[in-house]
């Protein structure tokens, strides 16, 4: 969320941000409301003022006029009430401004290429997609994932399970090894989490809610870990605090009819660690933590040895909450494309405003914290890219060398 002395002070900017965004928003009636909110609450302390004063002449006068302040008060509480109901409403819909470095595109085809790293993988045969490669060498079920799971549902079998656990908890431990923090993050999280992380009111359709405990499954471990510390108030010195999570996460891919229908490139269920970062409002800093996440996980793709290339995302592709995101598309051979395997978001203090995720800093002053996040590792989608990329001739396909250990064997065949 926004600070609404910002949106204010730097109209224009928000509107263009919106815009360059794809997202409406209902501007003079947001400023409308502010108007009023902010002419109801002037008028409130002028009459609880008036109130103090005459409640100690102690007079009939007196006592009769602090009836009457009290019941204008009762009214003026009551619309106040609807005014900030409504008005609090329109603030979740105004998206966050991205920094200046962003370029602005209406769609994908406004990202920019930073770099690539490795060339995209040849073979001296006719390489196989990884649906092909998961039924004959027996690794994902998505027939019977149907039948049980209903559409997108699968079972990893063999090698494909062990190579799961494998690359999640490499990644895992990698990145307790760099100072993070592990936590494992539940998947179901309130709503207050979703909003405050800013992923409603936009993709409130994308999100399974168990109505009956009014609950939703979450989509990434960044909700319930950036929830994590909401309504606290930390200590400059503990800051920037890092942390890496593990969750199952759920999708319901709503806004995808059509894209992706075979394979497990997109699914409704699947896992993945992920990096959050919780910092002090300093940009210059954030944006140096930003690299920092893009690094750690392009580290992950260099052990994998996997090809891959970094996209920086333009305004129309970056989401609401976003400052500044990056996306790591990897590799894979069955599509003859990179596909999007991470993605690197800076927030500002767009999700702590929203969230009341505060630091004291050494001035004494309170400040909104800084947040950032980064998809460290989700699977099966980065499976897809290791069984295509690694794939041999004869039908085998090698595990990457740095799982190896953990799998106990160095080719996957039957």
């Amino acid at each position: 969320m926004l600070d609404i002395k910002f949106i204010r002070d730097n109209l224009a900017l928000c509107k263009t941000a919106a815009k360059n965004k794809n997202r409406e928003v209902e501007w003079e009636e947001l400023l409308t409301l502010d108007e009023k909110r902010r002419s109801l609450l002037n008028t409130s302390e002028t009459l609880r003022a008036e109130r103090n004063a005459v409640s100690k002449t102690r007079t009939d006068d007196g006592v009769a006029r602090g009836k009457e302040i009290k019941d204008e008060l009762k009214g003026l509480e009551e619309e106040l009430r609807s005014v900030e109901e409504r008005f609090n409403l329109l603030m979740l819909t105004v998206p966050n401004v991205p920094d200046a470095s962003v370029p602005v595109g209406k769609d994908a085809s406004g990202n920019v290429e930073v770099r690539k790293v490795g060339k995209p993988t040849k073979f001296d045969f006719t390489p196989k997609d990884h649906i092909e490669l998961a039924k004959s060498l027996d690794l994902i079920d998505f027939e019977r994932g149907t039948k049980v799971g209903g559409f997108r549902a699968y079972f990893l079998k063999n090698e494909a399970a062990q190579l799961e656990f494998a690359v999640l908890f490499y990644t895992f431990q990698k990145l307790i090894a760099k100072g993070y923090t592990p936590l494992i993050a539940p998947s179901l999280v309130r709503e207050f989490a979703f909003y405050g992380n800013g992923q409603f009111p936009w993709s409130k359709d994308e999100t399974y809610h168990l109505e009956k405990d009014d609950l939703y499954l979450s989509g990434t471990a960044e909700v319930p870990v950036t929830a994590y510390l909401s309504d606290e108030v930390l200590a400059e010195k503990d800051l920037p605090k890092k942390f890496v999570a593990f969750s199952s996460c759920y999708r319901r891919e709503a806004g995808s009819y059509g894209k992706d229908t075979k394979g497990a490139y997109r699914v409704h269920q699947f896992n993945k660690v992920e990096q959050v970062i919780i910092s002090t409002a300093e940009t210059s800093n954030s944006l140096t933590l930003h690299e920092e996440l893009l690094a750690n996980a392009e580290e992950i793709l260099q052990d994998l040895k996997l090809p891959y290339r970094v996209l920086l995302m333009c305004t129309g592709d970056m989401g609401e909450p976003q400052v500044k995101k990056y996306d790591l598309e990897t590799w894979m051979p069955g599509r003859k494309e990179y596909g999007e395997t991470m993605s690197n978001s800076f927030m500002g203090d767009f999700q702590a405003r929203r969230l009341k995720i505060r630091y004291r800093a050494s001035d004494g002053t309170t400040k909104f914290c800084h947040t950032l996040n980064n998809t460290a590792i989700a699977s099966p989608r980065i499976l897809i890219a290791i069984l295509e990329n690694y794939q041999q001739k004869d039908g085998t396909i090698k595990i990457p060398e740095v799982l190896q250990p953990l799998i106990g064997k160095s080719v996957i065949k039957r």
